[in-house]
């Protein structure tokens, strides 16, 4: 076990964890939602800090990260643990176990295997890294000094004094929105009461710099999406910029929501819609890679700058200095030009 960051002293025994937006109070001997930060004897402890449950060689795409370091390669970690109920979860083995396993690999080691595999970066995800926060950081502070770049995969609970923890280490997050963010759905599919926090958390993440890209999972059976989507792009626009890029992504039934049948195309190929015409200028559905729109595109001229299938990069067509050929308007992608990573590599 390894002592907490971010948590405060409540009186008679209890301490208030302050990392994220459940902000939960734990007393003496329990755990808080997530299962996985104890309170022992006053002092709350990460029960999973090194304790490693997935490791694996990434492209970055898969993230979906696809305006930073385009075609780089990821060593990507996760440990048991979450702090949402998702009943769609697709890494529920992990996100949802409450017995806590791992393979120890201290974050030294991360960064040894990181190298090793000819990876430009690691990233933070499978299950929610805020859970498992400690770790993240100590290994994210040693990657940035060995010249690599440091990316969350998460649903955006952290509150704002973890953000500031983490930023200076952090490079791009991948925020993941459910249902356009309508609060029902939250509350009744995710046992999340509150949806503000993740707001909260998108704008402190821009504060700091962290390069966003956000993604949301389009479950169908949800009364009004059109309109909560709508909502969700025109919020995305005007407090994080027309050029953050927005993943539409597909459900598919897993775990405990399987009365809910696939997002249907005609319903992917609206909501893309939608967001471009709510303001958002890089738009792209995942999970459906027959509809081909994982394609970047010119906002200005419309010119192809980069052709994806799937996670895969077939051809980039921009300049070195991130700007459009024909036209010569620069894009909003961070970071450089990759060959392209390996796929799901077994590393250990």
């Amino acid at each position: 076990m390894k002592e907490a960051m971010l948590y405060e002293s409540m009186g008679g025994g209890s301490v208030k964890c302050n990392l994220c937006g459940r902000r939960c109070i734990i007393p003496e001997g329990k755990t808080g939602f997530c299962r996985v930060r104890r309170n022992v004897s006053g002092k709350l402890y990460s029960l999973v800090y090194s304790k490693v449950c997935s490791v694996a060689c990434d492209p970055i795409e898969k993230k979906p990260l696809f305006h930073y370091n385009p075609g780089a390669s990821v060593l990507s970690i996760a440990t048991i643990g979450c702090n949402f109920r998702c009943l769609f979860c697709d890494n529920w083995v992990i996100s949802q176990e409450e017995e806590i396993y791992g393979r120890e690999l201290p974050p030294e080691k991360i960064v040894e295997l990181a190298l090793k595999n000819d990876c430009q970066g690691i990233s933070y995800t499978y299950t929610e890294p805020t859970i498992f926060f400690e770790y993240a950081y100590d290994t994210a502070k040693i990657a940035k000094s060995k010249g690599l770049f440091n990316t969350f995969v998460t649903n955006g609970y952290m509150t704002p004094e973890a953000v500031d923890t983490i930023a200076p280490y952090l490079d791009a997050a991948t925020v993941d929105f459910k249902c356009s963010a309508n609060p029902e759905a939250y509350k009744t599919l995710s046992s999340v009461f509150d949806v503000q926090p993740i707001f909260d958390c998108l704008l402190e993440l821009k504060r700091k710099g962290v390069f966003i890209e956000v993604t949301n999972l389009l479950i169908p059976g949800i009364d009004g999406w059109e309109k909560d989507l709508e909502n969700l792009a025109k919020w995305i626009a005007e407090n994080l910029g027309p050029e953050t890029p927005f993943h539409i992504l597909r459900f598919h039934p897993d775990y405990k929501l399987y009365d809910r049948s696939s997002t249907p195309s005609y319903m992917l190929k609206k909501a893309y819609e939608i967001s471009r015409n709510s303001g958002l200028k890089h738009v792209y559905v995942g999970n459906a890679p027959e509809l081909r729109l994982e394609n970047t595109y010119c906002p200005q001229c419309g010119q192809l700058l980069i052709e994806r299938y799937g996670f895969q990069v077939l051809a980039y067509n921009i300049t070195e200095d991130l700007k459009c050929p024909k036209c010569g308007y620069s894009v909003n992608v961070r970071g450089k030009f990759w060959a392209g990573g390996g796929w799901l590599r077994d590393i250990l």
